[in-house]
């Protein structure tokens, strides 16, 4: 299949066609920022648009899982979403909040490690990464530095490239985004790992899932592992496409749509 451009409706139906077929045995995954989501210049100003909900409660009641994958914290992605029906790994795969569950279930391996990356911050001149334009996010084991919407971008990235090497000369895991720099505890989680808890169900025996960053290709990686392993009969990786999304993105990808509309079609067709 060409993966140069977005993929139509005749695709989506032999790819995903397994999926619709028999929604008993089939997971419905989704990214949110980027995916679901606008990208805004402030995560907490984002809000997941009406026809998604209604879509993503439409294919909670038909197939056997639905869940999103967000570097959000769980509780954060649910209250975005809005939909307890669901299933949310939060903070890249660090969180599973199940359906109906009020507290997620957390990743051991970070265990004893929720600080480093926020005590590492700490280290550093606050008032240096604000002068740099750079934002923070407390998630916890993760701590984000943002620069959309600054006045400096160019020397924001720049700043937060210096703080990655620093980051992982101390022991931490710095991972990109659009416009972010994650730090996380080397080891666990990931999107990767995310996928596998979610896919554990034995009835579950085909997926898909839709991203639109750097982090969501090793999902994708995953997904595939599951497929070559047996495990499922049916993966479909969709790339969601945008000027700012990595190159990779299209390359990795079996399907691609443009932008969150497209992914919403995708969505709704599933649901038909």
């Amino acid at each position: 299949m060409s993966r140069d451009h977005e993929t139509g409706a005749g695709d989506w139906a032999a790819s995903l066609g397994a999926l619709r077929e028999e929604p008993g045995r089939s997971a419905i995954l989704t990214d949110v920022d980027g995916t679901l989501a606008p990208i805004v210049e402030r995560a907490e100003d984002a809000a997941v648009p009406a026809a998604a909900r209604e879509a993503l409660a439409k294919l909670s009641e038909r197939y056997a899982l639905v869940g999103c994958i967000s570097g959000r914290q769980a509780r954060d992605a649910r209250r975005l979403v809005g939909l307890d029906s669901l299933a949310y790994a939060g903070n890249h795969g660090l969180e599973l909040l199940m359906p109906g569950a009020e507290t997620p279930e957390r990743d051991p391996s970070v265990a004893g490690r929720e600080s480093e990356a926020s005590d590492f911050l700490a280290g550093l001149n606050g008032g240096r990464l604000e002068a740099a334009g750079l934002r923070r996010e407390d998630k916890g084991p993760i701590q984000a530095l943002h620069w959309r919407g600054s006045d400096k971008e160019a020397a924001a990235e720049s700043r937060a490239h210096e703080i990655a090497i620093e980051a992982g000369q101390a022991g931490l895991e710095p991972r990109w985004g659009r416009k972010v720099l994650e730090l996380r505890p080397v080891g666990g989680g990931g999107k990767n790992g995310a996928i596998a808890s979610l896919l554990a169900d034995a009835r579950l025996d085909r997926a898909t899932y839709a991203g639109d960053d750097r982090t969501d290709l090793d999902a994708f990686r995953r997904l595939r592992e599951l497929r070559q392993e047996g495990r499922l009969s049916a993966a479909v990786c969709v790339g969601v496409l945008s000027e700012e999304g990595p190159a990779e993105l299209a390359e990795e990808a079996d399907l691609t749509v443009t932008g969150l509309d497209g992914w919403l079609a995708m969505l709704e067709w599933l649901a038909e």
